[in-house]
Formats: C-alpha cells, structure tokens, sequence
C-alpha cells in the first residue's frame, strides 16, 4: 500500500487554469476510487490546497504511471510525496467523519 501525500503549487497554477485543473484532478482521484487503487482520499484540514490519498498498486511502477495521470503532474503543478507501507492492523470499518 502506498500513502500519497499531494500539495498543490498554487503560487505556479494560472488562475485563469485553477478551476479546470481542479476539475481535471478530481476526475483523476475519482476514476482511480471507483477502480479500487484509491482506498481513501481527502483534503489535509490543517493545510490548503494539499491531501492525502492511501492507495493500493501492483508495483511502484504502476502507482507511478497513475500519478503521471493527473493534471498537476505533468507540469510539476504539485508535489507528491509517496511513500510504500504494510498494513499490519486494519480496522473491520473505516468511517468518515
């Protein structure tokens, strides 16, 4: 499993471009959601424009090639700090608050 740690540059974003990148990254998270690679996703509450995603891949190489995929990538938009883990504990149901 991997958590993924995004923070968008807004200081670099067009603003005229923010509301179309903005849509564009959150197509890229739901796609990924609804093919089960994204466990859990959401905004940071203490910091803005930045979240967080847990996710699942087969390899390093494949997570790589999904984060390639959204809008803030290619242009270095945002950063992404990926790191993998092992669940150990997992909890029978996980609720948002």
């Amino acid at each position: 499993m991997y958590l993924i740690d995004i923070t968008l540059k807004i200081d670099i974003i067009p603003a005229e471009k923010s509301e179309a990148l903005l849509a564009g990254h959150r197509a890229w998270f739901a796609k990924y959601f609804e093919q089960g690679y994204f466990l859990l996703i959401g905004p940071y509450l203490d910091r803005s424009a930045a979240g967080v995603i847990i996710a699942r891949a087969d390899s390093h190489t494949q997570l790589d090639a999904i984060l390639a995929e959204d809008v803030y990538w290619a242009d270095k938009l945002a950063d992404y700090q990926v790191r993998e883990f092992q669940a150990k504990m997992v909890a029978d149901r996980i609720q948002a608050d």
